[in-house]
């Protein structure tokens, strides 16, 4: 029997974990950490079909934020 991982569900839970932690207990160091671990799970994720639905939905997002604040 063989277990694979996928490295962007690893990192998800990874970031999961990291997040329901305190932030009061943080150091700038373990920030920066969660930063650049976000940063690759980005990069793993962007190319993805899921990746594109999430751009997708944010760029919406966007545009009805920008069309809301225009007189």
């Amino acid at each position: 029997m063989e277990l694979t991982i996928d490295l962007a569900v690893l990192l998800a839970v990874i970031i999961y974990v990291r997040m329901r932690r305190r932030v009061e207990a943080r150091s700038r160091s373990d920030q920066w950490l969660t930063v650049a671990i976000a940063l690759a799970f980005g990069v793993l994720i962007a190319p993805t079909a899921f990746g594109h639905g999430i751009l997708d939905v944010m760029g919406q997002l966007a545009q009805g934020v920008t069309e809301s604040g225009s007189p």
